[in-house]
Parts: C-alpha cells; sequence; structure tokens
C-alpha cells in the first residue's frame, strides 16, 4: 500500500510500505480522510520525541471497514467509521474508571517514542482495535470525521470545566483546539467567551463563531490554555477571577512558572486535559446537528501523495492555515 512515512527527521516520503496484518480483534480500515495534527508537524523534526523514524504519523482518521478480525462481533464489511487516537487496555485502574486517556498502557496511533511504535492513518490502510470505533453518522462526510479527534480534545478541555451556564470565559489560542471550545463552551451556556491569539486571520476566524476578542485588562470565571508557553500560561493565570478554573490543554513548553502566590490567595483551580475519554459520540452528534461548524477550521483537503508539501506549508507558518485533510 502506499504510505506518508517520515522516513527521518525533516523527511517525508510518499511510498509503498507493508500491508498492515489485523489482530484477531482489530478492523482494517481503508482510509478515506486523515488530518494533519500539529503535534505531527511539530514531531517530524525529532523535537517532540514522540515521532522516532520511521513512522507512519496520523491519528485524525475516518474510513470503510475493508476487514474484520476473527473476533470482532458488531461490525461489518463496508461500515463508515472514525476511530479514537487512542488504543487502551481496558483493564487498568484508569480504564475501569472509564478515564481511558489515562490508561497505563496507553498507545497513541502515529506515534513511535521509547515505549512503543504505532503506525498511524497517513496511508491508505490502518488497523485498529474495533474497541475504539465508532460508526459515522449518514450525514457526516469522511472529510468532516478526520476532525472529529482535535473536537474530542476540546471537548474534554470543556467538560472539566464546571459551566452551570453564564460564565465568562477566556480561551488562549485560537488554533483547531481553542476554535472548537469555543464553539463546545459557548454551546454549554458560556457567555461572553473572550479569544486571545497573535495571528490576526485566526481571530476573524473566532469572531466569526462568536467569540469576543479580549481586552488588555480582563477577568473571567474561567479560562482555556492551549498554547502552553511560559507567557501565555502567565497571560490567562492573571485574567481568573478569585475561585477561577484553568483547563490546560497546551504543552508546547515542558514546564512553567506558577505564581504561587497568586494561585493560592485567589484559590484557583488548574485542570490538566490529557486527550478525550468517551467524547467521541458526543463529537459526531454536534457534527451531525450542526451545533459545531468544521468548515471554517477545514483550510485544505489535498491527496496523500502531496502530504510533504502540506507539512511544509504547515511548518513554515506563512499562510492563514488551521486543519488540512489529506485523501489517500
Amino acid at each position: 500500500m502506499k504510505a506518508l512515512l517520515l522516513e527521518e527527521y525533516g523527511r517525508l516520503e510518499y511510498k509503498d510500505v507493508p500491508e498492515p496484518i489485523p489482530m484477531p480483534r482489530d478492523v482494517l480500515i481503508d482510509v478515506k480522510a486523515c488530518g494533519i495534527c500539529g503535534s505531527d508537524v511539530h514531531g517530524m523534526d525529532g523535537s517532540t520525541g514522540r515521532r522516532v523514524p520511521p513512522i507512519i504519523m496520523g491519528h485524525e482518521a475516518a474510513g470503510v471497514i475493508a476487514q474484520i478480525g476473527d473476533e470482532v462481533k458488531g461490525w461489518q464489511l463496508g461500515d463508515r467509521v472514525t476511530f479514537d487516537s487512542t488504543i487502551f487496555c481496558n483493564q487498568c485502574s484508569s480504564c475501569r474508571k472509564g478515564r481511558v486517556n489515562l490508561c497505563s498502557e496507553r498507545r497513541v496511533l502515529g506515534v513511535s517514542c521509547q515505549e512503543y511504535r504505532q503506525h498511524g492513518a497517513l496511508a491508505e490502510q490502518v488497523a485498529v482495535p474495533s474497541q475504539i470505533l465508532h460508526r459515522l453518522p449518514d450525514n457526516v462526510t469522511f472529510e468532516q470525521a478526520a476532525l472529529v479527534e482535535p473536537l474530542s480534545v476540546s471537548c474534554h478541555a470543556a467538560g472539566i470545566l464546571p459551566i452551570q451556564g453564564g460564565e465568562s470565559c477566556l480561551i488562549v489560542g485560537a488554533g483547531v483546539i481553542g476554535l472548537f471550545a469555543l464553539q463546545v463552551l459557548k454551546n454549554r451556556g458560556c457567555d461572553p467567551v473572550y479569544i486571545v491569539d497573535i495571528n490576526p486571520k485566526r481571530v476573524q476566524v473566532a469572531m466569526r463563531l462568536g467569540a469576543l476578542v479580549a481586552p488588555k485588562s480582563i477577568e473571567v470565571d474561567l479560562a482555556l490554555e492551549a498554547v502552553g508557553l511560559p507567557e501565555t500560561f502567565a497571560e490567562v493565570l492573571g485574567s481568573l477571577k478569585k475561585g477561577g478554573h484553568l483547563a490546560m490543554v497546551g504543552n508546547l513548553a515542558s514546564s512553567v512558572k506558577l505564581p504561587l502566590q497568586l494561585a493560592v490567595t485567589r484559590e484557583l483551580t488548574l485542570h490538566g486535559s490529557c486527550a478525550s475519554a468517551g467524547e467521541y459520540p458526543h463529537c459526531l452528534d454536534l457534527i451531525a446537528t450542526g451545533a459545531v461548524q468544521t468548515d471554517p477550521i477545514l483550510s485544505a483537503v489535498a491527496p496523500l501523495a502531496e502530504g510533504a508539501l502540506w507539512f511544509e506549508r504547515l511548518r513554515k507558518k506563512k499562510e492563514p492555515l488551521l486543519k488540512v485533510v489529506l485523501i489517500p
């Protein structure tokens, strides 16, 4: 089969690779669409240590079931599906609590690190465990379904925050996660929702989706940090009212300084948010019903054969690109 293979750091090759062999509890998927995640763009240069070559990246995808393992129940050839980016054991204490994102044996599709190598979906086919499959509603396209994974990350982060309705909220970072979080937070009743980003075009997209541009001095009940740099963390923490809550999604930096007296005297609550844990069905429903818009976030759809070019365009950040979806 054809795949976009990270041969070495900084070099992607569209080439023939061996077809994946599904295990008894796996299904083989003919990939119809796969998004390029920012973590893939950052990972291909070796800076994250989680895309060690050779690896087929890609964990935001959808397709059609082409082969079913002997122990798989409830699925048929030709079913239109998407799948979680997280492969979990379903046996550890975290999994038993429904916190599959914290599974002690967790693997992520398209990731290669010291602990494991798990080829992803930037290919014509991918094999995945049947337990992470989700059926697509009839009116959700493969391209839309390729955006369910980042939407699920946003849903998970928003779900951590204690929202009753009417809370003011600040989002730092108007990338894919921030723009999806904006829509989810507004759907859950946050009002107003402010946005901060250094890219004016992304701010314009956020405003079209109902956000307000944050003034220089602002205090809010809730905040969501979708960048993860020392300066953005400091900015968002200083914007919280007493008793405020912060969901931390971005982690571009491995560490930041915590202004301890500020956090203590204002009694702030900081929530780490990792991936997602069961939000896929809800996310598919949000897209199917139109409650969440994907068109403003989907910047381009291109052939997988052109993948290396699109990775380079995303890496250079000279264009107002958000999500790029590749088609095998």
